[in-house]
């Protein structure tokens, strides 16, 4: 197996605004993570080296913001390698400078400076499951020895928290040897501090770091200009070829030390590795294994639901659950179960796979899923209508790949309950209309399906009626019980789903055909009448295991929906020509949740259409192949190495939202492992 890297290249300065554009993301497999740009300034509320993933009620916890890193070398001049904005309009980006290549070696960052004859590169490295962070440096050329300044920052808070608050509590810094703590009085576990290298020393100099600047946040339109704390600087001395590392942690001093800088690393290297090879064959070179290695940030153990652990373990299960994207989702039920496949099906992670859906499982509440945990809290908020027919996908899926027919025969009464409640009517209006079998959701104040923007009281796209997709994800989960029920030999009450499927089957094809524009109704029945609207919620219609469209229009619906909304990059989620038709996602919050669903290119749309395309066009692989080619340059953009959340609508179809997404890393790596020849 070759060596996995991706590598960026600057020959000077003049590429200053380009490190500031893209970022980079290490997570520790519980939620925690580290997040920055490449140029070492924060411009996110959420850039930090330590963001630990705590149990409730703190949640995922910036706990060490930044780190000034200056060089002193033999000739007494004192280089930053780092860059820090006290100016809105006036950055002070001085490692462009000096930062001659980023690289990620197996999804791992690594900086390489060159000063002169000077040579230093610095790693970074967050341990599986621990909330620590190892950051090393290594002089690997220069005329002599040189002094590694680091002085580290922080303000303990939400890591979503706001960054104008001024610092309230005091932080006490205590001294065990070289080992070092810093406490605040909010409950925060204290910051364990440890600086590994020859001569290596703690100079006290608390100081307040005032008017930091976040760029990104203030063209979000939110606060935008915060302070931290710092103790002093560390020192230590750097020889060619010797290693220094600076340890973060929040966990407990024996766990810190289990394992020293260069053991941590060898072992994190044996998992990546031990990923790959689990992988199937068309994910373990080029973009599919940069997939692989991405979609392992997005698989979480929870920290701080203790209760579903303890009930998982009694059961002879693990938890997991997926994080939708970074940095500021959680764990959704709807991401998750759209995500499960490319997650954990196509990187050969089978037996996760199954410990998500089985905990999924457990959290049925009157024929609903989960559409979110909130941020430290324990329980899930239920406020959706597709998430619980994604569940029946997201097992077929499963089933599909393992037979395991344990799981399904323990998860068959939760599939049961989902669509009795449904047939009979559950919360937010959601329930069958007996006149037509079809499906309805929808109730004031609420964003039910996927496209869930809303603004203070404003529901942007409500969609409120029966919806495209909602109905195709409907008839899917009805004649997916039936086979199943049929399999456990019980032939009435399958043939009763059977019914029912057929019966909203005839209904779809006969109300959602809008024959005017050659494809589907967004929404029937809804507050003003049927909804033409051309969006792309209309391929589930045909690229779910049972397409409750018939098959005649399953080419004339793909035609539209290939001229009219497919980009390089993912779907349109709305047509041009329409009224409510955005080009461009940016701005402060309500200006952006307009544009949300309003013409925004989704990435995750990629796999819906290019499975109803490969059903038309079953031998055209190859297009849809080099359709999705078209990621490798990506993977050089935003977050280096994942996919973004969404896209402008035009070209030259700009990043936006959230950096690194479940769903889009998932459905580009199923499809690609789907095409590959």
């Amino acid at each position: 197996m070759s060596e996995i890297v991706r590598r960026l290249v600057w020959p000077g300065k003049e590429n200053a605004e380009s490190l500031l554009a893209r970022e980079w993301l290490v997570t520790n497999g519980l939620g925690g993570y580290a997040s920055g740009t490449l140029g070492g300034v924060a411009t996110r509320r959420f850039h930090g080296l330590l963001i630990a993933a705590l149990p409730a009620p703190f949640g995922r916890t910036m706990m060490l913001n930044r780190l000034s890193e200056t060089l002193h070398l033999p000739e007494g001049t004192a280089i930053s390698l780092c860059g820090e904005e006290s100016q809105p309009d006036a950055p002070e980006i001085i490692v462009a400078q000096y930062l001659a290549e980023f690289r990620l070696e197996r999804g791992l960052p690594v900086w390489r400076f060159e000063i002169g004859q000077t040579v230093l590169e610095k790693y970074l490295l967050l341990p599986h499951r621990q909330n620590t962070v190892q950051i090393s440096y290594k002089l690997l050329a220069g005329p002599g020895p040189v002094q590694l300044e680091l002085r580290p920052a922080l303000y303990f808070r939400p890591h979503e928290g706001r960054v104008d608050e001024p610092l309230l509590e005091p932080y006490t810094l205590l001294a065990k040897g070289d080992r070092y703590e810093i406490s605040g009085r909010q409950g925060h576990p204290p910051l364990r501090l440890r600086l590994l290298g020859e001569e290596a020393a703690l100079t006290l100099k608390r100081d307040l770091i005032r008017d930091l600047h976040y760029r990104v946040e203030a063209r979000r339109g939110y606060d935008a200009q915060g302070v931290l704390w710092s103790p002093g600087s560390f020192t230590t001395e750097l020889s060619v070829n010797r290693t220094a590392t600076l340890i973060a942690s929040s966990e407990a001093w024996e766990t810190v030390d289990a394992l020293a800088p260069e053991e941590a690393l060898s072992a994190e290297r044996e998992r990546r590795e031990r990923l790959l090879l689990a992988a199937p064959p068309q994910a373990q070179e080029g973009l599919g294994a940069e997939l692989v290695l991405a979609a392992d940030q997005f698989i979480i153990v929870p920290a701080g639901r203790i209760e579903e652990a303890a009930r998982a373990r009694a059961a002879g299960d693990e938890v997991r659950t997926v994080i939708a994207g970074y940095h500021w989702f959680t764990d959704w039920g709807r991401d998750t179960m759209i995500s499960l496949e490319g997650l954990t099906l196509a990187t050969g992670r089978l037996a996760e796979a199954g410990w998500i859906l089985r905990t999924f499982a457990h959290y049925v509440r009157d024929g609903l899923i989960p559409n979110v945990f909130p941020e430290g809290e324990r329980e899930g908020l239920y406020h959706t209508a597709d998430a619980s027919l994604w569940f029946f996908h997201a097992l077929d899926r499963y089933l599909q790949a393992t037979g395991d027919r344990e799981t399904l025969r323990v998860i068959l009464p939760a599939l049961r309950e989902i669509v009795q409640q449904h047939l009979n009517g559950t919360h937010f209006g959601i329930g069958m209309d007996e006149r037509d079998g079809l499906l309805r959701q929808g109730a004031a104040g609420y964003q039910l399906t996927w496209m869930d923007a809303k603004v203070g009281d404003w529901v942007v796209t409500p969609r409120r009626g029966k919806a495209v997709e909602i109905n195709a994800l409907w008839y899917n989960a009805l004649r997916l019980l039936a086979q199943w029920v049929s399999q456990e030999e019980n032939a009435a009450e399958a043939e009763s789903f059977k019914r029912y499927a057929e019966q909203a089957k005839a209904s779809f094809n006969a109300r959602f055909w809008y024959g005017a524009g050659g494809y589907l109704y967004d929404v029937i029945d809804g507050e003003h009448g049927d909804d033409a609207a051309c969006r792309p919620n209309q391929v589930l219609a045909f690229s779910l295991t049972h397409p409750v469209l018939a098959r005649e229009r399953w080419q004339p619906v793909l035609e539209v929906v290939k001229a009219r909304l497919l980009t390089p990059v993912g779907l349109r989620s709305l047509a041009p020509g329409h009224p409510d038709y955005q080009v461009k996602y940016d701005g402060d919050l309500r200006t952006r949740d307009a544009a949300y669903h309003q013409g925004t290119v989704w990435t995750w749309l990629l796999g819906p259409f290019l499975d109803a395309w490969l059903r038309v066009f079953p031998a055209d692989a190859p297009r849809a192949r080099r359709l999705l080619s078209e990621f490798d340059l990506h993977l050089n953009e935003a977050c280096v190495g994942s996919i973004s959340e969404i896209f402008d609508a035009e070209p030259p179809y700009q990043p936006r939202g959230c950096m690194a997404q479940a769903w889009s890393v998932a459905e580009v790596l199923r499809t690609w492992v789907k095409t590959a020849s």
